[in-house]
């Protein structure tokens, strides 16, 4: 197994991400907290949709201050070249069943690095990471989401950080799925994270981000 590039305290914090982002009052408050990654969810089915077009015109202003990560779930090339027309993101966050070989199809047809989301709910879960550690820039590790749901994130739910534990990667890696400003320090003691998402753990309701819990989630990290 690779060696990892997760440090080995918190001393450092963790860097993090705020998914899901729809409003200018939304993203200031990521931005000004000092977030290291932010993230429009280009998915119809989400509540946190927004359209290509609108995310690019939003998300100018994060550029040079936050890497800007377009969510995706099993993406066609015209989705691809759309995205990487209008929002020009530093990276694509593959969400559905894509393979390893489409990463590279992904990085050919945006210019963007590739952040690949797998969902975890048992430690044989983890079998699909020794393939993407080859063609990602990034792992996300998310929580399973319940069987007969039509999102493949963003659900609320956790899963046992202790599985990830005694792992080891090529490149820092996410830890994802139902954090929250009250859990996360938690979170990142059990699993030694790099790096966090978050995205409903930030929010009042479905889709709806809470620019006081996106301040409150950032503060808990750096304080971890």
């Amino acid at each position: 197994m690779a060696i990892s590039m997760a440090m080995s305290s918190h001393s450092v914090s963790a860097a993090i991400k705020i998914c899901g982002l729809t409003t200018a009052e939304t993203l200031d408050a990521a931005l000004d907290g000092g977030a290291d990654f932010v993230g429009a969810v280009v998915f119809p089915k989400s509540p946190r949709h927004i359209a290509p077009e609108t995310a690019a015109a939003l998300f100018e202003r994060a550029r040079g201050r936050a890497r800007i990560v377009a969510v995706t779930v099993d993406p066609d090339d015209a989705l691809l070249e759309e995205i990487a027309r209008t929002l020009k993101p530093d990276l694509i966050q593959l969400h559905g069943s894509e393979t390893p070989a489409r990463s590279e199809d992904v990085r050919r047809l945006t210019g963007a690095g590739v952040v690949k989301a797998l969902p975890i709910r048992w430690a044989d879960d983890f079998a699909a990471a020794d393939e993407w550690d080859y063609h990602a820039d990034h792992l996300m590790f998310d929580a399973r989401p319940p069987e007969g749901s039509h999102l493949p994130g963003g659900v609320g739910l956790s899963f046992d950080w202790t599985l990830l534990a005694d792992r080891a990667f090529r490149h820092p890696w996410f830890l994802a799925g139902g954090l929250t400003p009250g859990n996360v320090s938690e979170a990142l003691r059990i699993s030694r994270a790099p790096m966090v998402d978050v995205s409903s753990g930030v929010e009042s309701a479905p889709g709806v981000k809470d620019p006081g819990r996106i301040a409150a989630f950032i503060r808990a990290v750096r304080r971890s």
